[in-house]
C-alpha cells in the first residue's frame, strides 16, 4: 500500500510572510528547492481573497504535481480543488470536514496537548501537526512548546505521520527528524529567505540526510 503521506518538506505560506514578494513566486522557488507540499494560510484575508490566492497557487502547484493544503477554510479548500485541509482544535472539526468533503485526501490536525491524541478528531485525521516544536513569532497562541522530547513522546503514542512546525531551519531539521517527525513544516526560514530555493534545498538536504541515518 502506498504511503498516504509521503511528503518531507512542507511549506506554510501567506502573502504577509513573503517580505513584499509575490507569494506564488516564492512558493515556486521553494518547490524547485525541494518543498513537496504547500499549505496556504491566510488568517486575515476575506473569503473571496483567500479563494483567489488559493486558485493562483493551485495553478502553479499543479504544474509541479505538488499538493495544495488549505489552512482552516473548508469552503476555500473545496472550491479551489485543494488536496486537503489543516485545522487546529479550535477550527472546523475533522468530523465536520469528513461529513461534507468526501474528496479530502489529506486532513491534518494540530496537536497542542497530549490528550488530543485520544479524541475522535485525532482518529479522523490523516496526519498530525506538532505545533510548535520551538516557539515562533508566527504563532502567538502557543499552548505547548514540544521540543524534541515532545516529538519523541508523541511518536511513541501514534503511528500517524507527524508534521513538525515551529522555528524549523537547516540547523535543527536533522534533529527534529531523528526525534521522530516524518515531515517538517517551514514558514520563515523559507518565506523570509533572500533565496527561497536555496533555503528549501538546505533544509531538504538535512531532512534526507537524517532519514538515511535513521533508516539506512
Amino acid at each position: 500500500m502506498a504511503n498516504p503521506f509521503p511528503y518531507r518538506l512542507y511549506l506554510v505560506i501567506s502573502e504577509a510572510d513573503c517580505a513584499g514578494r509575490d507569494f506564488v513566486q516564492v512558493a515556486e522557488q521553494a518547490v524547485q528547492g525541494g518543498v513537496d507540499v504547500v499549505q496556504l494560510r491566510e488568517k486575515h484575508a476575506t473569503p473571496e481573497e483567500f479563494l483567489r490566492k488559493a486558485e493562483r497557487l493551485q495553478t502553479m502547484l499543479q504544474t509541479y504535481d505538488v499538493p495544495l493544503i488549505i489552512n482552516d477554510n473548508l469552503d476555500v479548500a473545496m472550491q479551489s480543488g485543494a488536496f486537503g485541509i489543516h485545522v487546529g482544535r479550535s477550527d472546523c472539526s475533522p468530523a465536520r470536514i469528513r461529513s461534507v468533503w468526501a474528496d479530502c485526501r489529506s486532513l491534518g490536525y494540530s496537536i497542542e496537548q497530549l490528550d488530543q491524541l485520544e479524541t475522535q478528531d485525532a482518529e479522523l485525521a490523516d496526519c498530525f501537526g506538532i505545533s510548535p516544536v520551538f516557539r515562533t513569532p508566527t504563532k502567538t497562541d502557543t499552548v505547548t512548546e514540544w521540543g524534541l522530547d515532545g516529538i519523541r513522546t508523541i511518536r511513541e503514542r501514534t503511528d500517524k505521520p507527524l508534521v513538525a512546525i515551529g522555528s524549523i531551519n537547516a540547523e535543527n531539521a536533522g534533529d527534529v527528524i531523528r526525534a521522530g517527525a516524518d515531515c517538517l513544516a517551514v514558514v520563515s526560514a523559507i518565506c523570509q529567505a533572500a533565496d527561497p530555493q536555496q533555503a528549501a534545498r538546505r533544509i531538504r538536504n538535512q531532512i534526507d540526510h537524517a532519514l538515511r541515518s535513521t533508516h539506512p
